[in-house]
């Protein structure tokens, strides 16, 4: 675990990655860039190539990963061994509901759609253990005021 100080440095990474976002579906933010790909294929197919791309949903991924990351991985102010135990917890739920939506989208869900919830995935876990995660750490709060 890392200090509890970086979970405002990843909230301030995930409130960037929003605004970026928004940018990128509501006004086609573009950020192009020469990247080194291994494998490409999008008009024709390229193999360890250099190439000009929009790299602003990788950048934005990126910037998910990572300020989510930050704040999944920061101790609590005063972290013990009932918030260890809620995070045990919160993470075991967090990849049981995860694996019930990935049943759920293979069944249900074709075409674009499905390509959709793929990328979304990529953070559906860790939005899901820190939504569990802030609930059960409140109700654990609660229990101790009463």
């Amino acid at each position: 675990m890392i200090n509890y100080r970086f979970k405002y440095f990843g909230l301030a990474i995930v409130l960037v990655a929003v605004a970026f976002t928004v940018l990128y579906f509501g006004f086609n933010f573009r950020f192009e860039m020469t990247v080194f790909a291994v494998h490409s294929a999008f008009f024709e197919t390229k193999m360890f190539a250099l190439f000009k791309t929009n790299f602003a949903d990788e950048l934005i991924l990126i910037l998910y990963l990572t300020g989510l990351a930050l704040m999944m991985f920061s101790k609590e102010k005063n972290e013990s061994a009932g918030i260890m135990q809620k995070r045990h917890d919160a993470m075991r739920y967090a990849f049981f509901i995860n694996l019930l939506i990935q049943l759920f989208v293979i069944l249900f869900i074709y075409g674009q759609g499905f390509i959709a919830f793929l990328v979304l995935n990529l953070i559906n876990l860790p939005l899901l253990y820190l939504a569990l995660f802030f609930i059960m750490k409140r109700d654990l709060n609660e229990q101790k005021i009463q």
